[in-house]
């Protein structure tokens, strides 16, 4: 079972950056896909961004590509999201993911593909 405890939630002005992270122990392979979700009140969660640990290949949703960057830095087991340009509907609580994948496998944004996550961080965009 992979630890995940993200951190980087706060309030933001619209058009401001956050970055969160997520500091993850107990990987028991390479071949993971961490990522992050978001859910906001009333709606249902949302698949933001996913990266391959092995060969950081990225994906994106349609609603965050360009504004939003994943990365990962497997020395200190931690990913990034950097959120730029940030909108109100950009407030979620965001949760980082992750799960065990084959080598060649792509990651995907459904919450079922997914075997680990966080408590959530809070992410308000707000004037």
């Amino acid at each position: 079972q992979v630890q995940l405890v993200e951190s980087g939630g706060g309030l933001v002005q619209p058009g401001g950056s956050l970055r969160l992270s997520c500091a993850a122990s107990g990987f028991s392979s390479n071949y993971y896909c961490v990522g992050w979700f978001r859910q906001a009140p009333g709606k249902e969660r949302e698949g933001v961004s996913s990266i391959r640990r092995h060969d950081a290949h990225t994906y994106y949703a349609d609603s965050v590509k360009g504004r939003f960057t994943i990365s990962r830095d497997n020395a200190r087991d931690t990913v990034y999201l950097q959120m730029n340009s940030l909108k109100p509907e950009d407030t979620a609580v965001y949760f980082c993911v992750a799960g065990l994948i084959t080598y060649a496998s792509e990651c995907s944004l459904d919450w079922d593909e997914y075997d680990d996550w966080g408590q959530g961080t809070q992410v308000t965009i707000s004037s």
